[in-house]
């Protein structure tokens, strides 16, 4: 799947060696459901394994096109083809790429694959409270606000809000498109 600034492509355990600084970066994690615990090569190889080998996940890369750097991952977790639906989560973490729009086209590419190629019918994900970057993300892409899980997440010491985000296939299929290179919706 390819954008006009990122294209998406499957992990491989080689990839294993550029997450384990992110996943061990308290700042790139703040906004992730991950544990607490650090994480080494090995572990982060076995993590993209399992996922690879799921049938209940698809798990990306997300690269740069220029210069072709791996700088995160994407990808539907807790794929539910009888109810059609998925969960939706996603990882930059290349520091010096955020802010770029990358994690707005790698997400609008993954909806498409979502409701084109798997004929699903809602994505959703959670997103916690301080993490108004990644709202705003999902926002741009049609996700929205279904509710709130109340102090469902602490960090640095006190208790977020978790907020629960959505889109629907007609939802999606509904909107502008963000660009000329986004997949077409047909």
């Amino acid at each position: 799947m390819t954008g006009s600034q990122v294209y998406l492509r499957p992990l491989t355990g080689e990839d294993a060696a550029a997450f384990v600084p992110w996943v061990n970066d308290a700042e790139v994690t703040r906004t992730l459901a991950v544990g607490a615990a650090a994480m080494n090569r090995r572990a982060e190889q076995t993590w993209i394994e399992k996922m690879n080998a799921s049938g209940s996940d698809v798990l990306f890369g997300i690269v740069v096109q220029e210069p072709d750097q791996l700088i995160g991952s994407i990808g539907l977790n807790q794929i539910d083809f009888r109810h059609r639906s998925a969960s939706l989560g996603m990882m930059i973490g290349e520091k010096s790429e955020w802010g770029k729009g990358y994690g707005t086209e790698a997400t609008a590419l993954v909806v498409h694959y979502a409701f084109k190629k798997l004929h699903l019918n809602r994505v959703q994900l959670h997103v916690y409270e301080y993490n108004l970057r990644g709202m705003r993300t999902y926002e741009k892409i049609g996700f929205r606000r279904e509710g709130v899980l109340r102090q469902a997440h602490v960090y640095d010491g006190r208790f977020w809000d978790t907020v629960v985000m959505a889109i629907l296939r007609e939802e999606w299929e509904e909107r502008p498109a963000l660009s000329a290179s986004e997949p077409s919706k047909t």
